[in-house]
């Protein structure tokens, strides 16, 4: 390795990159990092960092309001001002972009502030530089997608969220994923009047069914005007504001569009075919188990891989592969029953199996609980009811799943992550006391279950009855 530059650079300066190199470098390795936008990637600067803060910000509105039931009659809501909310999540981004920076010159990392892009495979050029590298790790995530659209430059991606002056009077969001369910909850949130579409039947494909039906009951209880199963025609501009079309002839009206259809590996313009990386159809580059692609001493991590795309995945993947290539020890990040979460209002909170999927493994029992939170009970706010539920192997009784719609679900569903990934059955669940008064009891609490499903014997009774 001595005839290289670096023993291992890394192409990415998210959050996955920094942890890979910063492992890789406290290892001793010799590491380059190149990041030509802004140190910690999507997530610190126009991703989960930003959004969770808005999200906050719509939250307390709220309070504000529930505040009267609970005695507080000097509350008052006032208005919202967006400068205020803009100035403080921007210094806390920047904070924090610079403390990724930092820690990566702290382990004795040296720091490129470009683009890097590949000239054969082991030479990269970075802005007028160039270098060499016996191992590379390619991370540099991904991009909004911009759907092919009549009209589509009227429409904003996720990241212009994070740039705008001031707060819009009238949004439409177009998207049923993470990304448009959460735009939609946190700007109506801040008092923004939302339109909400998306082609699906339900919000949040690939979710558990029985929480996405609940998520949409909320969306629209909160009084956000959500249109779905529909298809955009084309988007256009209006004056100062902006319309879009569906295919059923409906206009759509707002100040601006939100276009939250996605997001792709950021793998143009890397040269990647000279260094023979190779992608799939969608660009995202090809790993095996690994994480090698098809040159044995190029690694990819993260989005730009379109695997389980969520920052704490990248983080430890990166951090596996750190220590696989420098640290004695190879190693494994797991892919199996990562939990997520979602910050709609209500948050959502998800590990393990869906109730579909566990239906197909075989049978399983459902247990299912809905309530309105205490707060509420007192508040009578609409649309924040609760949703809880386990699956459970019939069999094993091992838990296979467990889903939360609910205030604080992301928070709870964190620990119950834990007893999913390491196989507890419902039986420790049982024994397990709840703390009480909690929403998180329930978790402990469910005796009888709902349904049985993925039980051919059970499904052929039911049927002739």
């Amino acid at each position: 390795m001595a005839g290289y530059d670096f023993d291992l650079f890394v192409i990415g300066g998210g959050s996955g990159g920094v942890r890979c190199a910063r492992i890789a470098a406290g290892h001793g390795a010799r590491v380059g990092v190149a990041e030509g936008r802004h140190w910690g990637g999507t997530c610190v600067n126009v991703g989960c960092v930003p959004k969770k803060i808005m999200v906050q910000a719509a939250e307390y509105g709220q309070w504000i309001e529930d505040a009267a039931a609970f005695g507080w009659t000097g509350a008052t809501k006032g208005e919202h001002d967006w400068s205020v909310l803009r100035e403080a999540r921007d210094r806390e981004v920047a904070r924090l972009s610079g403390l990724y920076r930092r820690m990566l010159e702290g382990a004795g990392a040296t720091v490129f502030e470009n683009n890097a892009t590949f000239v054969d495979a082991h030479t990269l050029q970075v802005g007028e530089q160039r270098v060499t590298a016996e191992k590379i790790v390619i991370a540099v995530g991904g991009h909004p997608i911009r759907p092919d659209l009549p009209g589509v430059e009227c429409g904003l991606i996720s990241d212009d969220l994070f740039t705008l002056e001031k707060r819009p009077e009238r949004a439409v969001v177009i998207g049923g994923g993470y990304i448009g369910v959460e735009f939609a909850c946190l700007l109506h949130g801040l008092g923004v009047d939302v339109r909400l579409t998306y082609r699906q039947k339900l919000p949040l494909r690939g979710f558990d069914q029985e929480i996405r039906e609940a998520l949409a009951e909320a969306l629209a209880a909160n009084g956000i005007q959500v249109h779905a199963g529909q298809k955009i025609e084309s988007l256009g501009a209006a004056g100062d504001g902006r319309i879009v079309t569906l295919a059923s002839g409906q206009l759509l009206e707002g100040d601006v569009v939100f276009l939250a259809v996605g997001r792709e590996p950021a793998t143009k313009n890397l040269g990647l075919e000279a260094a023979g990386v190779a992608v799939d159809d969608k660009g995202a580059v090809r790993v095996d188990a690994d994480q090698r692609t098809s040159q044995a001493h190029i690694f990819a991590i993260g989005d730009v891989t379109d695997r389980v795309n969520l920052t704490p995945v990248a983080t430890a993947v990166g951090h596996a592969l750190a220590d696989t290539l420098f640290g004695g020890g190879p190693r494994h990040a797991s892919f199996d029953n990562v939990p997520k979460a979602v910050f709609s209002a209500p948050p959502i909170g998800s590990v393990g199996l869906t109730e579909e999927e566990a239906a197909e493994r075989g049978p399983t029992e459902v247990y299912v609980t809905r309530f309105n939170p205490m707060r509420h009970t007192i508040t009578k706010r609409a649309g924040r009811r609760a949703l809880m539920k386990l699956l459970v192997d019939a069999e094993t009784r091992v838990i296979l799943g467990a889903h939360m719609l609910g205030e604080d679900a992301p928070e709870i569903l964190q620990g119950v992550a834990v007893a999913v990934v390491n196989g507890l059955t419902k039986e420790q669940f049982d024994r397990t006391i709840g703390i009480h008064p909690t929403a998180a009891e329930e978790f402990v609490t469910l005796r009888s279950p709902a349904r049985r499903v993925g039980d051919p014997q059970a499904a052929e009774t039911e049927e002739a009855a």
